[in-house]
């Protein structure tokens, strides 16, 4: 008999790390709450989380380490690309002739690509780019993306306003 909150996680595709050998419930109510929490201050303490929960700590911190060890979640610092001066954010549509997953590892071999993701519809893939100006971008197209073979063409949609970004779309 399997645990209904084990089989949630497991349709969802979450903790499946092949180096995590135990099934684990991850996402129960509790675990969603943390999970709340962290996404509102991703340096909450486990001794606050424990009181918000109504954990011990060492719970807590139990719970926490079985989600990232499950790749459920990570706790990561989020910075904005223009204070950094990468002034050049797009997005680039690829149409693909052949492997799509070997045109997706080529794509994420690049340092300046840090999203990738094999679609349906116009684009086989779809990829962002965070770039320090136009010259960088161009470079990047033409020395990089375009020689990945299996690349057939691309179209690049330049961002001018971002009007919004977020990771907080919980657990839902």
């Amino acid at each position: 008999m399997c645990d209904p909150t084990e089989s949630i996680a497991i349709e969802a595709g979450l903790g499946q790390n092949p180096d995590v050998t135990e099934p684990i419930s991850l996402l129960d109510d509790i675990n969603k709450r943390i999970i709340d929490q962290l996404q509102r201050d991703g340096r909450m303490s486990y001794a606050a989380l424990a009181k918000v929960v109504g954990l011990s700590e060492a719970a807590v911190r139990q719970r926490v380490q079985r989600m990232l060890d499950g790749e459920v979640m990570q706790i990561v610092a989020v910075t904005d690309p223009l204070t950094l001066g990468f002034t050049r954010q797009v997005m680039i549509g690829v149409k693909v002739a052949g492997d799509l997953h070997k045109v997706a590892d080529g794509m994420a071999a690049i340092p300046e690509v840090d999203y990738v993701v094999i679609c349906a519809g116009h684009y086989d893939l779809l990829a962002e780019l965070v770039c320090t100006d136009d010259e960088h971008l161009l470079r990047l197209l033409n020395d990089q993306i375009r020689t990945i073979a299996g690349v057939v063409s691309t179209e690049t949609f330049v961002y001018l306003k971002l009007a919004k970004q977020t990771y907080a779309w919980g657990t839902r």
